[in-house]
């Protein structure tokens, strides 16, 4: 019983790991083809684009980190935490301006405006999908 929640545990490790890829393949299809990419701007702007998002997701998870029982912060604690928080959004503002420069060494500022319009699109079109999905699961229980 033991090994086989440890199993099944990594199963889901590995499924949410998929899931993750999947999202990230069609997010980059979806930019790919609405920024109307060719091959040689496609290879200088996927490397930047994708530098900034790992960078992103390390602040996340900084951000999210497990907190303990938030009754249980100490002043001191929650002090710190609260600091931490704005280092997080300082780091953020500076990587996305450092996104910014990078691209427009190859992209024009009209485009990185769309750029910035179509990661909004697509978050809401991934997110109403998950809903709709929910949905569905909740009809068929």
């Amino acid at each position: 019983m033991f090994m086989s929640f440890f199993g099944l545990q990594a199963q889901e490790q590995k499924d949410k790991e998929q899931h993750r890829e999947r999202i990230k393949a069609m997010k980059v299809a979806y930019i790919t083809q609405e920024m109307s990419m060719n091959p040689d701007l496609a290879q200088k702007f996927w490397p930047i684009y994708n530098k900034y998002e790992c960078q992103k997701m390390d602040l996340h998870r900084r951000e999210h980190e497990e907190l303990k029982d938030i009754e249980s912060l100490s002043e001191k604690e929650a002090d710190m935490k609260l600091m931490e928080y704005q280092e997080i959004e300082n780091e953020e503002y500076q990587i996305k301006k450092e996104l910014f420069s990078d691209l427009r060494k190859i992209i024009t500022s009209k485009e990185i405006i769309k750029l910035y319009k179509l990661e909004s699109d697509f978050n809401k079109k991934l997110l109403k999908e998950y809903r709709e999905r929910k949905g569905e699961e909740r009809k068929n229980k």
